[in-house]
């Protein structure tokens, strides 16, 4: 027999169904594989509450009694017509307080919390109703759903104020209200832990209550997994198996991603064991499975996730759509896709956009194009075109470099979210197309879409790749006026200021305005700025701050900083760092890896560079590519191309960069046959259109050798395409070297043709020698005058030795060095002993033509 007190409720609130959605559903609302595991709760409330009223409607009065104003109500509601109902509650004179609780919770039941809180405020308006404990539960609900803390901060007080010793439904719907609002502003954090500890009102509302069941236990446990206080879940859940409370599958499911956040293997197999022996109610439920394969596999445990997997005896859709996005999770794409496929085979198994969502991300892991198209393919001919589906399709066709493909999809959605904006626009920035996704950032707020976080970490990655000051300077001003803040941010404005060339505002940035504090990405940031614009000492005064503020570098610092050790010759710090990184497991890292690579072979060791890029278990284009120049750079041509061919064999695909550094070590090395065979390759295999760097690299070549007069057929056959500076430089580096002083002359016209500034002096230079050479000194006097009136200068050029820790360096004619005396005294008798050796100077071209002062 019910108490009393059902009495005064026609539709009495299940409020335990609240547990699932503020445990463990809300809190992996991002996952892929648990979007579809919370059951639509306001159908299920509907259902159970609309049921519960039929079963005590049906107890109260006999089947042949007339039906009462409560019934009519109650029935209303229960067909989602509320305001009807309200109607005709506004019909009755005084009413009493059972018909005011049949509106409130046909309100909530039918998704109108806010409608049933004004309600509520009408009815504590009457003098003559008096609010019971089903009001309050209700309206609590309707508190919880709506994130209106202080109206149920309010609606506390009216409990205490009416009730002293307030009813365990009442306890648990205040413990679900407060659980509720206050997780709705936990996207500030500080919000959240300002109500932790001493000030945490869950847990004073729990700790109040005289009796506690199990949904308030659920309550706690989910709200403690909520708050990131996973320690305190679990020792809550055994605090309440001593009470001798037996758990629920709803107790389950709030914590097991508590045990999977503290990371303990073992009291997962403790809490799983546990659920084993509670018997087929609890192992066959699809949400407490879902959970437990969650657990696992959060925890990289797949095995056992897959054991639970084929330990259940019916697999709902969510149990599939767990276990792939496990294995999507643990970056296991192609396990994930063979499951897809047997729950594609399965007779059974309903899939639905979750299953598909896990589907196209473990395609794009892979970036196999093929499936992608399969996958496509299926979906348009079952009519699957959600919103989220489309936008992972994006996604996919993006990695798969299908840009064209991707824009393709995104521009025949009928239905376009902000997701939909920032994903097409990622996939433009990620795939070099910056303008592009610019210009989709301006359309997008043409149709209406506000910019948001992910937006500006978009246009910030355009900027800094365009170089665009401009456009960085105006997105921090928009952050500014629209007060956007994320995690992160600075860092992204320091390295747009950074490659920009706005070194200085970087530099600001990093030291007034790090709202976050400085992280690690901050650090990173900021010192490769610095050693991206050449400033290698800043570069490193700025890493040992890092250090001394005891943030620890990670692999993207030492990825930053070791190019800043070869430029001014610090290879001792170089192996500093290399130590730290096997110290602290970096050196495998395949970054780490290809920067110590580049930094050894820059700094004259490439036997340290063959070293660590033989030891490198992963490599990747970039790992490669280094060596291949670090050989090149060191004259060891057949080395350099052993590399690419290893590289192809492992199936790695060189790029664009890739074939200038081998193309490079050809043509230092004089392999003229072999580099026009990779010249070759590059269009006909993998069909890459060679730029002004490769083109000048395969002149080089062959000027380099003697084939001159091939190089500059070469070079006219190119057309347009061959109106580059460089191109023509080292033709006429080349007509030098080897004595085609007409051809030079030729060559030299069209450089002066293309003039540009400063970038002329070394070409004015070479085509003064050409004259010098030919004994023409009327012409290098006019080449000479030439430069002064447009104010060229030929850069002095400098050298280093890195000397028991100490960088040596030295320019021509230099007087500054504190050896100075001993050097040119070394010089001389070095001098004397080549003249000895027969060593004869080439003296025909005047070397020093340029003024003292110039230089």
């Amino acid at each position: 027999m019910r108490p009393a007190a059902m009495l005064s409720s026609a539709l009495p609130l299940p409020v335990s169904t609240t547990s699932i959605g503020h445990g463990y559903y809300l809190n992996h609302s991002s996952s892929s594989s648990n979007l579809s595991f919370s059951p639509n709760s306001t159908t299920q409330i509907q259902q159970w509450c609309f049921e519960d009223c039929s079963n005590l409607q049906t107890s109260l009065s006999p089947p042949d009694q007339p039906r009462t104003i409560r019934y009519r109500l109650s029935q209303l509601c229960r067909d989602g017509r509320p305001q009807l109902a309200r109607q005709l509650f506004d019909s009755i004179p005084q009413p009493k307080t059972v018909l005011w609780n049949t509106i409130i919770i046909g309100y909530v039941c039918n998704g109108m919390p806010n409608e049933a809180l004004l309600f509520y405020s009408r009815m504590k308006s009457k003098s003559d109703t008096k609010c019971d404990f089903y009001t309050y539960s209700a309206i609590l609900k309707a508190c919880a759903e709506t994130g209106q803390l202080n109206i149920g901060k309010a609606v506390h007080c009216h409990v205490l104020r009416s009730h002293s010793n307030p009813s365990r439904i009442v306890c648990n719907s205040l413990l679900n209200m407060y659980s509720s609002c206050l997780s709705s502003v936990d996207d500030e954090m500080d919000s959240v832990d300002s109500h932790l500890g001493k000030h945490d009102l869950v847990c004073r509302v729990f700790n109040t209550m005289r009796k506690r069941d199990v949904i308030a236990w659920n309550t706690l446990i989910s709200w403690y997994a909520k708050t990131m206080r996973f320690v305190e879940a679990v020792r809550s859940f055994w605090v309440m198996m001593k009470t001798g409370i037996k758990p629920t599958v709803v107790t389950f499911v709030n914590l097991f991603p508590a045990v999977s956040r503290i990371g303990n293997i073992k009291r997962a197999n403790v809490l799983y064991g546990l659920l084993l022996k509670l018997g087929s109610e609890f192992l066959n439920d699809p949400f407490a499975l879902s959970s437990a394969i969650l657990m696992y596999a959060e925890l990289g445990c797949l095995d056992f996730a897959m054991k639970v997997f084929n330990d259940s005896l019916e697999r709902s859709t969510e149990v599939w759509n767990t276990m792939i996005g496990g294995y999507v999770q643990n970056n296991r794409p192609t396990e994930a896709l063979y499951l897809f496929l047997k729950a594609l085979e399965s007779e059974h198994t309903v899939l639905d956009d979750v299953t598909f969502l896990s589907a196209l991300t473990a395609t794009s892991q892979l970036q196999r194009l093929d499936i992608a198209q399969q996958l496509h393919a299926y979906l348009i001919k079952n009519s699957m075109s959600s919103i989220i589906i489309l936008n992972a399709l994006v996604v996919l066709y993006s990695r798969c470099n299908l840009v064209e493909m991707s824009f393709e999809v995104f521009s025949r959605m009928c239905e376009r979210d902000v997701v939909s904006w920032n994903t097409m626009i990622s996939a433009f920035v990620q795939n070099g197309l910056d303008d592009e996704g610019l210009m989709l950032v301006y359309e997008m707020q043409k149709q209406g879409f506000t910019i948001d976080s992910v937006t500006v970490t978009a246009i910030l990655s355009a900027a800094s790749n365009l170089r665009n000051p401009e456009m960085g300077k105006q997105t921090h001003a928009y952050v500014l006026r629209h007060d956007i803040q994320f995690e992160g941010m600075e860092s992204y404005l320091i390295d747009t200021y950074a490659k920009s060339g706005l070194i200085e505002a970087a530099q600001g940035l990093f030291e007034k305005y790090c709202t976050y504090g400085r992280d690690q990405a901050t650090w990173n940031a900021i010192i490769a700025g610095n050693t991206q614009n050449g400033l290698i000492e800043h570069a490193l005064t700025i890493f040992r701050q890092m250090l001394e503020q005891n943030v620890t570098p990670n692999e993207v610092t030492l990825a930053s900083i070791l190019p800043a050790c070869h430029p001014g010759g610090s290879m001792a710090l170089g192996k500093q760092l290399h130590g730290f990184a096997i110290r602290n497991c970096l050196d495998q890292n395949v970054f780490v890896g290809s920067a110590l690579v580049d930094m050894y072979s820059k700094s004259g060791a490439i036997n340290y560079a063959e070293n660590v890029f033989s030891t490198s278990h992963e490599k990747n284009s970039i790992t490669y590519t280094s060596m291949i120049l670090g050989y090149g750079q060191h004259g060891i041509g057949e080395r350099a191309l052993s590399c690419f061919w290893s590289m192809r064999e492992s199936g790695i695909k060189p790029d664009a960069i890739t074939f200038v550094a081998v193309l490079a070590a050809c043509n230092y090395a004089g392999l003229v046959d072999e580099g026009l065979q990779i010249f070759e390759l590059m269009e006909r295999e993998y069909g890459m259109w060679p730029s002004h760097e490769h083109y000048c690299c395969v002149a080089d070549m062959l000027g380099r050798v003697g084939k001159v007069v091939e190089a500059y057929e070469f070079v006219k056959k190119l057309g347009e395409k061959g109106n580059n500076l460089r191109i023509w430089g080292s033709l006429l580096a080349a007509c030098r070297i080897h004595g085609e002083f007409e051809l030079g002359k030729i060559v030299a016209g069209k450089l002066l043709q293309m003039e540009r500034g400063k970038t002329m002096t070394g070409y004015h230079v070479l085509l003064s020698n050409i004259y010098a050479e030919e004994g023409n000194w009327e012409y290098v006097n006019s080449v000479r005058i030439r430069m002064q009136e447009k104010g060229l200068t030929k850069d002095v050029g400098c050298s280093w030795i890195d000397i028991a820790g100490y960088v040596n360096c030295f320019v021509s004619r230099d007087q500054k060095h504190p050896q100075c005396d001993e050097i040119y005294g070394a010089l001389e008798e070095l001098a004397v002993e080549m003249k000895d050796a027969g060593y004869t100077p080439c003296l025909d071209s005047e070397i020093g033509w340029i003024c003292e002062s110039e230089e």
